[in-house]
């Protein structure tokens, strides 16, 4: 049960591999009217936090500069070290997750009743904790690796090692209501989409109002 479920409005879930095209399916719900709040952008605004950036210099000294946080840097080092990406998560979640709270309420200000919570860290930050319904996004290993080189143009080494630093298949259909498994093409991926987002909409919105 979703942690807003007695406030009368219902979070979804969206999650999954980098390069599986979590991004896309976000963009086919949005397209379908759900307000969207988007972790990652959360984490961009985060990254300017004075507060925040004092923490990550503490323990990352080399990764903040005097133009704010040093993104590729910070990733060769934690992508590579469990220790050390469980290190950053633990100062970046909890800003994460009171944001994401604030947004969610004023969705329900606005009498919203569906609201996509589009989080690659849902399971590892616990959010999925106030999802009614989890959406996981998954694809295979081939096309997740030309995926991130095409979008993120960094060396295909760094891509394995990035990949490698994530959860696996069964775990994201484990714990997720529904998975969508991107193997094919855009418009495959749209149908498979909007039959989740039919299925959503049947469960939920006769609860909400």
């Amino acid at each position: 049960m979703g942690l807003f479920e007695s406030d009368n409005i219902r979070v979804i879930g969206l999650t999954g591999q980098s390069g599986a095209g979590k991004s896309t399916v976000s963009g086919i719900f949005a397209s379908c009217g759900f307000p969207t709040i988007n972790a990652d952008e959360i984490s961009h605004d985060v990254a300017s936090d004075p507060t925040f950036l004092d923490e990550v210099c503490e323990l990352f000294p080399d990764c903040v500069t005097e133009t704010g946080l040093d993104r590729r840097k910070l990733a060769g080092i934690v992508f590579c070290d469990s220790e050390k990406l469980k290190t950053y998560t633990d100062i970046i979640f909890p800003y994460i997750t009171r944001e994401i709270f604030r947004r969610v309420e004023a969705c329900k200000a606005r009498d919203e009743r569906l609201v996509l919570l589009d989080a690659p860290t849902l399971f590892e930050s616990g959010l999925d904790d106030i999802c009614s319904s989890v959406v996981s996004v998954i694809a295979p290993m081939e096309l997740k690796i030309q995926r991130v080189l095409e979008r993120d143009g960094i060396p295909v080494e760094m891509v394995k090692s990035r990949l490698g630093s994530q959860k696996s298949d069964d775990m994201f259909i484990s714990k997720s209501q529904f998975t969508i498994v991107n193997n094919s093409d855009i418009d495959s991926l749209r149908e498979k989409t909007l039959s989740v987002i039919e299925e959503l909409r049947r469960l939920y919105t006769d609860e909400c109002n």
